[in-house]
């Protein structure tokens, strides 16, 4: 009989050809780990680092995923018994596998009983997170929890016990019953793309404990110190959004479908601040580096590769293009990623990557013609992203009196990307960002009122900079991108 059409679950997986079942048999793994973040990145990166660390040590390390939102996704995820592929996009062919590390899947409101018994659960002795740089709601200004923003104030006054709308509330309510309950000590380990992002995730975890009304709430404070670690991380593998040619290429590949299949880059990196708590998967044997300072990878990730990855977008979109692969390909684009690795480079901290093999490994990457990674899932969120993908360089840069002309062609793309009248891209400050804009406004007081609300009003003050920044203004309006 014919199994074309059945879904992918564990019974179909025992059917499939050696090389595309699991590492590892999901009926022997538990619950060691909880994941906020059912996306495509965590489904080709975390869990695959996690089920061959469980292959390679023998050690029951299972995954229960939390969606913040996504009941759909939760609910396709439980049909396929949480099983689903990755397929490498290999210029020379495509490598499809099936993955099988995730065990359960949760709705974070929905389940917040559930979730909270985890985080309680000795068990349990690592949370993950890909809830992208918007999810930790921090202020930009001053990179503490915004607790005024509507989401955060409402998770403040609900009932704990109850479900919440942030992640950051949800997490720090589970920790705080894990430590009145005096249970084992946990590291949290945040997997998004932000400067010091174990740092990040700490403060706003103990900021929102802070401003709860719990009586107790020193006493948590205390105990989490000592109890709790928030190892920095740095993460890396090209994961576009699936398509449905990424639906029929796996459907192909394993003879069965699969709703949730997940298609990336070969490439994939973990760099970890070796400062866990509590026991953790090795990792390590399937690649991931641990080191005491993850400073060096962080920056040289998020100011080159995240950095070409944002100004390609932008710039990209302004040249009517629509894939990275596509603009990489423009007279224009590995020369872009090139003279921006090398504008940043002397930002980065001592013991970082070299700047020049690193920006030739980017344009190998981006180039691959096999993905098709849109520019539009990159521009999303900019006003979050280019605070920290950006602005700290030019920071650096422009306090030393260099020259900064790629960084402020960049600048000068996203903000030409918020213009209303061109369907701007999904962003949380997107009403404050199409204010900037109006028809008798001067490019220049645009671009000021702009980095204002990137919370840059230090870069607004700059004057040549805002010159500079808006003398490039028409001609990205008019498609032209003058590398």
């Amino acid at each position: 009989m014919s199994n074309r059409g059945a879904p992918l679950n564990r019974k179909a997986a025992t059917r499939l050809a050696p090389g595309l079942r699991p590492a590892v048999d999901p009926a022997a793994l538990r619950t060691r780990v909880v994941h906020f973040g059912l996306g495509a990145f965590h489904r080709a990166h975390q869990a695959v680092y996690t089920e061959r660390a469980a292959a390679l040590s023998g050690e029951p390390w299972g995954i229960t995923a939390v969606a913040p939102r996504s009941a759909k996704t939760v609910r396709a995820l439980r049909d396929q018994d949480c099983l689903y592929s990755v397929t490498e996009r290999r210029p020379d062919g495509h490598r499809t596998r099936v993955v099988g590390s995730i065990v359960d899947a949760l709705v974070m409101g929905p389940d917040a009983q559930d979730v909270d018994a985890l985080l309680a659960d000795p068990e349990v002795t690592v949370v993950t997170l890909t809830v992208t740089e918007k999810g930790y709601h921090r202020s930009p200004a001053t990179g503490a929890l915004d607790s005024a923003a509507p989401p955060v104030a409402a998770d403040l006054a609900a009932d704990p016990a109850g479900p919440l709308g942030t992640v950051v509330g949800r997490l720090a309510t589970g920790l705080a019953a894990r430590m009145r309950a005096g249970a084992a000590p946990i590291s949290v380990v945040s997997c998004d793309n932000m400067a010091d992002n174990g740092d990040a995730l700490r403060r706003v975890v103990h900021d929102f404990v802070r401003a709860s009304a719990w009586p107790d709430r020193a006493r948590v404070l205390d105990l989490m110190a000592s109890s709790v670690a928030f190892p920095a991380t740095v993460v890396d593998r090209i994961v576009p959004a699936t398509a449905d040619s990424d639906l029929a290429a796996a459907h192909a590949a394993l003879g069965v479908r699969d709703a949730l299949c997940v298609a990336a880059e070969p490439y994939r990196q973990w760099v970890l601040e070796d400062s866990f708590a509590a026991p953790r998967p090795t990792w390590e044997r399937d690649g991931a580096l641990f080191v005491p300072d993850v400073t060096p990878y962080q920056l040289t990730k998020l100011r080159l590769l995240n950095g070409s990855h944002s100004a390609l977008a932008y710039l990209g979109a302004a040249a009517g293009l629509t894939t990275i692969a596509e603009t990489m390909a423009a007279d224009w684009g590995e020369r872009l990623v090139r003279t921006l690795c090398a504008e940043v480079a002397p930002t980065l901290p001592a013991g970082h990557p070299d700047p020049v093999e690193y920006a030739e490994d980017l344009v190998v990457r981006f180039r691959n013609p096999a993905m098709r990674h849109l520019l539009r899932q990159i521009g999303t969120d900019g006003s979050v992203k280019i605070t920290e993908r950006w602005l700290p360089a030019l920071r650096a840069l422009r306090a030393r009196g260099a020259s900064t002309p790629v960084l402020e062609l960049a600048l000068a793309a996203w903000m030409s990307s918020t213009r209303p009248a061109d369907g701007v891209l999904p962003d949380p400050a997107a009403e404050a960002l199409a204010g900037c804009w109006g028809p008798s406004t001067r490019p220049s007081a645009s671009v000021r009122a702009l980095l204002r609300v990137l919370g840059a009003a230090d870069l607004a003050a700059d004057d040549a900079l805002v010159a500079a920044v808006a003398d490039r203004l028409p001609a990205l309006r008019a498609g032209r991108v003058e590398a």
